[in-house]
């Protein structure tokens, strides 16, 4: 499921900085690196207990509160900034770019269609340490 996901960030992710400072090929790094550390952001904070982060950030919850859409924006704006861009290019390129791209990962959990089956909150479970059955019992609104 984390391939997938990545796979559709980085396409996510190329598409909306097209038209960045950053030539094609830093642009496609750049983004290949920053779904990468969005991915691993996401999995850590599963891996730490942290289902509550990941709930609220893939229920439509303020993305502007939660702390793993801070660190995703944070890891974005880094990976920019070591593609060349300025630091307030990154910036604002990682705000533009990071809730597209949340809010595009959320649309896969959300889905009905069969293509997405494989986006669902037990598929995360592996990554929850201890008794993820409790954990997921917690969050089962967590996508309706």
């Amino acid at each position: 499921m984390f391939d997938n996901l990545k796979r559709i960030a980085v396409q996510k992710l190329a598409e909306k900085m097209a038209g960045n400072s950053l030539n094609a090929e830093a642009t496609g790094a750049a983004a290949e690196q920053g779904a990468g550390a969005i991915l691993e952001t996401l999995k850590s904070k599963l891996a730490g207990g942290n289902l509550d982060q990941v709930q609220d950030l893939f229920s439509g919850g303020n993305f502007e509160s939660n702390e793993l859409f801070q660190t995703a924006k944070s890891k974005m704006t880094e990976v920019l900034q070591g593609q060349g861009m300025s630091a307030e290019e990154a910036q604002a390129e990682a705000e533009s770019t990071t809730p597209d791209l949340i809010n595009g990962l959320k649309e896969r959990f959300e889905s009905k269609d069969e293509a997405d089956s494989e986006f669902d909150l037990s598929s995360l479970s592996k990554w929850i340490p201890g008794n993820a059955g409790d954990l997921l019992n917690k969050a089962k609104n967590l996508l309706g």
